[in-house]
């Protein structure tokens, strides 16, 4: 992982980075689920998969305030969750073969871990009292 100071934007976090090229994976891929899960499994698994980084990008933006930053790295990892959870549906569906589940899950679960890491070092990526960088 970069050092904080090296990190000037949330597009340069490596855990952002992940959960992007994630989304826009399983963008890609339900392009091809049935018309009838349109409004269902593909809205959700799309708005879970993107709300990772949203979710993120807003607590780098709040990093002034410790608790504000570490609760939206919780919503984050709660998205990733979620995301699991529709890859899941959708391969038992037969929507994602065995593969390209077990890929994405695994992704997931990294990007999880990855946030799970930044939650417990928040103070590490905060500013100081008064100061930001």
């Amino acid at each position: 992982m970069k050092k904080r100071r090296d990190i000037k934007h949330f597009r340069d976090l490596d855990v952002y980075k992940l959960a992007f090229d994630s989304a826009m994976q399983i963008f890609t891929i339900t392009k091809l689920f049935p018309a009838e899960e349109r409004y269902s499994m593909v809205d959700q698994i799309r708005r879970s998969s993107r709300s990772v980084c949203s979710n993120l990008a807003e607590g780098w933006r709040k990093r002034a305030y410790k608790a504000v930053f570490k609760n939206k790295l919780t919503d984050s990892m709660q998205e990733a969750s979620e995301t699991q959870c529709w890859l899941e549906f959708a391969e038992s569906c037969s929507y994602l073969n065995k593969d390209q589940f077990r890929e994405l899950d695994n992704e997931y679960e990294r990007i999880i871990a990855m946030l799970n890491g930044m939650e417990k070092q928040a103070g590490k990526f905060c500013f100081k009292s008064g100061t930001k960088s």
